[in-house]
């Protein structure tokens, strides 16, 4: 790391002395000895502070939820492209060890032809903060935060869906912006629901998936934000103690009788992230999460966010822009 434009507060060298606070965007951007340039700034500033990174030369990783509009993403995207740079979305989530366990009890095909699942990301946070990441008008409320991770696992899993059904409203007082949402995902064979909750003491498990031949209910069992937050330091080694997670229940049906195993948890780790974004950068490699999966995922979030202001069934026209 060599440094950080710190907007407020100037605090990157009490915990990294070797690095730089940069006084501006345009001082990191001047830097040669600058490749790769992290975005991580309210939603509302991601296309304009991105598109600059991107003009540059640089390459950017920028988080969640990506942009604003699809349209903003499908320019992000291009742009990267046109300058041979590139583009990365930082969808943390998929490296969660409960999302990585469900992932693998998929692929095991125990539950047959899936026909509904539910992924929820409950928290219960029963007041407002006044927090500009997630309750500002400008940078949207949950369906933007929470939302964006759930929604980037619903496509990775289950491809851009036909239609979408969604309803948003804002149950604590007060609050400037939807603190619950729920979005069903409409696909030919199956319905995916989406949903959150600022409400939840007691939360609902967070992946609940139905084939034909079986179900799957999964606790969020992830550790890696709450250890960050704690001040630990992360390491590529199982940092977390995975051992400790609650295993999740796969029952599924075998020669007529029902069958209960409990899945151990696999080891979430971001470091993955980081790695896969560094073997893209220097060998080429697949990106864990580019800028066209960001564009895709933007387009599900413009359609659903339609679908809860206008109260209505949304059909997503979807322009596949990598043909």
């Amino acid at each position: 790391m060599k440094g950080a434009w710190e907007r407020s507060k100037k605090k990157i060298q009490n915990d990294y002395d070797y690095t730089e606070s940069y006084p501006s965007l345009e001082a990191v951007l001047a830097d040669d000895q600058v490749d790769l340039v992290v975005v991580n700034t309210p939603i509302d500033t991601h296309f304009e502070y991105a598109k600059k990174v991107l003009e540059a030369g640089k390459h950017a990783i920028v988080e969640k939820a990506f942009t604003n509009t699809a349209e903003e993403a499908k320019e992000l995207h291009l742009l990267a492209k046109s300058r041979g740079v590139y583009l990365f979305v930082f969808q943390n989530r998929r490296y969660d060890s409960d999302f990585k366990t469900t992932q693998k009890v998929l692929e095991m095909d125990k539950l047959g032809e899936l026909v509904e699942a539910t992924i929820s990301y409950d928290f219960f946070v029963p007041n407002v903060r006044g927090d500009v990441h997630t309750e500002h008008p400008k940078s949207g409320g949950e369906y933007n935060n929470r939302g964006s991770h759930i929604t980037d696992q619903a496509v990775k899993l289950f491809g851009i869906p036909d239609a979408v059904l969604a309803d948003f409203t804002a149950l604590r007082k007060d609050s400037p912006v939807e603190d619950y949402f729920l979005a069903t995902l409409i696909y030919p064979d199956k319905r995916v629901k989406l949903r959150a909750t600022d409400i939840s003491l007691e939360h609902e498990y967070g992946y609940v998936f139905h084939g034909r031949n079986g179900s799957y209910l999964q606790d969020r069992t992830d550790i890696q934000e709450d250890r960050l937050i704690a001040g630990a330091i992360p390491s590529r080694e199982d940092w977390v103690n995975h051992k400790d997670h609650k295993d999740g229940k796969l029952s599924y049906l075998e020669d007529g009788d029902k069958i209960t195993e409990f899945i151990k948890s696999e080891e979430g780790n971001y470091f993955e992230y980081f790695d896969a974004v560094y073997q893209t950068i220097i060998n080429n490699a697949p990106s864990p999460v580019s800028g066209w999966d960001g564009y895709r995922t933007m387009t599900v979030m413009d359609a659903v966010r339609r679908s809860a202001e206008e109260g209505k069934i949304i059909h997503i026209s979807y322009e596949d822009i990598e043909k």
